[in-house]
């Protein structure tokens, strides 16, 4: 009888366990409803986050596809589609696969709307800077105005029925790097749609994509990087959903020398980092691949006509941040960042 007693009562104190073990875990399920990866991939940290049952295989399918774009697109890697094609530079067309040729054709598009402030042939440039590589360096002004004439998106050509590139003189190197990230972002926001994710963060190293809102039903709230500090602190919040946020800025990656600061924004016009009297700048879009590429045109041109710039193109919205410490943003800003308080920054809204 005393063992049949204790066999009872370990049954029981085993179903308690279990029971309370259960409750434990739904509630902390609800405070913690996402399942997370990270991963190093096109020159960045990447960390994704996304909600529901579909979760652990979307953010797989995730990585593989960023991975994926980042073989067609690398300029380390000796088989990607654009090693071919400044291989070829200057001798016959190549044909790319889907994704590089759908990027390289935005590209183009972004090229001829800034009037070549970004330029995806820029790829002479940034190599003879070597910025953020162990070959970086100060180059003459001999060097750069022998590799200039090099960075003309004009002298490339793409065909969409043998869904080729061509660059047409010797010595041309393409450089998607600053459009690429935006439209893996696009990708993995894609892969999420067509698993049912409902709440989600992308996020691949500055740029940020929001998908749907938070597992609570509310809006995302994404951190503007501040320029003068340690990454992961905000000077501001934007409030958002199923939007990119995409930020530009002279902190990302540079070297100094003299007490100069030399970044990787460069000016397709003059072969030199780009000097707007801007700190940052950033873009707020449907699409990351748009963020992306408008990020950088607008650090470029500077808060006149950058501003400018962007207030013509529907449903985007900018902000930027001086060197003076001051931030202006486009009309429809207003509405969704809020600027916290004690940071040394003026927003001067509307302006």
């Amino acid at each position: 009888m005393n063992v049949l007693l204790k066999k009872f009562f370990f049954c029981i104190s085993g179903i308690v366990f279990l029971l309370l073990l259960l409750f434990f875990w739904k509630g902390y399920s609800k405070k913690n409803p996402y399942s997370s990866r990270e991963s190093y991939a096109l020159g960045t940290l990447i960390r994704i986050q996304a909600q529901g049952e579909n979760a652990p295989q979307a953010l797989e399918m995730a990585l593989q596809r960023i991975a994926k774009i980042e073989d067609h697109m690398s300029l380390h890697s000796s088989s990607s589609d654009i090693a071919f094609v400044n291989q070829k530079a200057g001798i016959e067309p190549v044909v790319v696969h889907n994704d590089t040729f759908f990027v390289m054709e935005q590209a183009l598009k972004y090229a001829q709307k800034s009037s070549g402030y970004f330029d995806p042939t820029i790829g002479p440039i940034v190599d003879l800077w070597g910025i953020g590589t162990n070959k970086e360096k100060l180059p003459t002004e001999k060097e750069i105005t022998q590799r200039l004439p090099l960075v003309n998106y004009a002298h490339s050509v793409i065909n969409k029925e043998t869904q080729s590139i061509m660059l047409l003189q010797k010595g041309q190197m393409l450089d998607l790097g600053g459009i690429a990230k935006g439209y893996a972002a696009d990708e993995v926001a894609q892969i999420f749609r067509g698993k049912g994710i409902k709440s989600a963060l992308i996020d691949l190293g500055g740029n940020i994509y929001a998908y749907g809102t938070k597992a609570d039903g509310t809006l995302w709230n994404i951190g503007i990087q501040d320029p003068l500090e340690p990454r992961g602190t905000p000077l501001g919040i934007v409030k958002v959903s199923n939007c990119s946020v995409v930020t530009s800025g002279n902190y990302e990656r540079f070297f100094e020398v003299g007490g100069k600061r030399y970044h990787h924004i460069f000016d397709p016009h003059s072969g030199y980092p780009a000097e707007s009297g801007l700190l940052s700048a950033t873009i707020v879009s449907q699409t990351s691949i748009d963020g992306d590429a408008l990020s950088t045109t607008l650090y470029i041109l500077g808060k006149e006509e950058g501003l400018a710039f962007i207030e013509r193109i529907p449903g985007v919205e900018a902000l930027v941040v001086t060197e003076e410490k001051k931030i202006y943003a486009t009309s429809g800003m207003s509405k969704i960042f809020r600027l916290i308080k004690g940071k040394g920054y003026i927003y001067e809204e509307g302006k």
